[in-house]
């Protein structure tokens, strides 16, 4: 553990470090996110938050690579491979920080850099659900490519508040991280090295060291560069971990737990699927382009509803710790306890997510009768 969190706190210490470095090079470099109608920052803000990002991962994992502990998960290709399509989409993510380019080069990179870790073995071979596994090198890769890609483009799309992917990202891969390092554990009590879990600690401790520049108001913003950035890794440390536990050997009451590899990742990127469907529904349906930007995000919508910025971060904070955890919870906890406890965990959010309600519609009428 302690290995693990000496990982966790370079990547952020790097980052933090980083991070005015960053947003030096985007006032030279003029990339500044403009005051546009779907915004809710008031002036132009910097964006290459990604670069001090991509930097703390590099180092975090570079000082991972000399602990003896961690010979064995880090002396293959594969977590240089992740490393490098983080890099790549990361430089994907500035090119379009600074001259914005369309959608469809940005989602040939990501198919890209996608393809790149899926050719260097971190691939989705085995779903952990009653044993199916995908029989096709070639189905495996386009499966690779497509999780990636979405989860990419689902940070992106739930990147709107400051500091909001950022910290969504850090309590969920606290969760991930938990559930990796109780499962390694597990499997192979005489070994607690796992990739999945240096991967996951060096993303979580990216997010630490950058949110205090992030959080409102925002001195900088992580932009493409670092909305891609997370969507890869995490993706990646999804994969790896993938059939990690053999549900044919589960009982008829460790059903739910053993779905934990494909439910947890799920969950952690829940929000930011869930606004990326909607999304494109919506857009789809109004007969325009799904990449159209608009102001009909989740977050936009707890703005509407009398949320101040702040709290509107905070209650998809709350939303993405009730999923992430209840997840993570099969791995110790028994289906009904944790199903009874995700239960009034759901409607404590609601609660907190509807909270404002009233005093809005006071807002409202007064602001009709004047």
């Amino acid at each position: 553990m302690r290995v693990y969190l000496l990982v966790m706190l370079v990547a952020a210490v790097v980052t933090f470090i980083a991070t005015p470095v960053a947003l030096r090079l985007a006032r030279l470099t003029n990339a500044l996110t403009p005051v546009r109608a779907r915004d809710v920052h008031t002036v132009p803000t910097p964006r290459l938050g990604g670069l001090a990002m991509l930097a703390g991962f590099a180092v975090a994992l570079l000082l991972a690579s000399r602990v003896p502990f961690l010979d064995g998960v880090l002396d293959s290709g594969r977590p240089w491979a992740i490393l490098g399509g983080a890099a790549l989409v990361c430089l994907l993510g500035v090119a379009d920080d600074i001259w914005d380019l369309d959608w469809m080069t940005k989602l040939a990179g990501q198919v890209l850099a996608a393809g790149l870790i899926a050719w260097q073995g971190v691939q989705l071979i085995t779903f952990p659900v009653f044993g199916l596994t995908i029989g096709s090198a070639r189905l495996s890769l386009v499966a690779t490519i497509l999780v990636v890609v979405v989860a990419m483009n689902a940070v992106n799309f739930v990147d709107g508040l400051d500091g909001l992917a950022a910290g969504m990202m850090a309590i969920g891969g606290l969760a991930f991280f938990g559930y990796t390092y109780l499962l390694t554990r597990t499997e192979t009590p005489g070994d607690y090295s796992n990739l999945a879990t240096v991967l996951i600690a060096a993303v979580v401790g990216t997010c630490l060291g950058f949110l205090p520049h992030n959080f409102h108001p925002a001195r900088i913003f992580m932009g493409d560069s670092g909305s891609m950035f997370l969507g890869l890794t995490v993706a990646a440390a999804a994969i790896t971990v993938t059939g990690q536990i053999d549900p044919g050997g589960a009982t008829a009451g460790q059903v739910l737990p053993a779905f934990v590899p494909i439910l947890l990742p799920v969950a952690v990127l829940l929000l930011p699927l869930l606004d990326m469907t909607l999304a494109v529904l919506r857009r789809l349906r109004a007969g325009q382009s799904p990449f159209k930007p608009d102001r009909m995000h989740l977050h936009h919508r707890l703005l509407s509803w009398g949320h101040s910025h702040r709290r509107a971060v905070l209650v998809m904070y709350l939303w993405t710790t009730v999923f992430s955890f209840s997840a993570a919870a099969l791995v110790v906890l028994d289906s009904g306890t944790v199903l009874v406890a995700t239960g009034v965990a759901v409607v404590l959010a609601l609660l907190v997510t509807v909270g404002k309600l009233p005093g809005l519609r006071r807002s409202r009428h007064a602001k009709e009768s004047a």
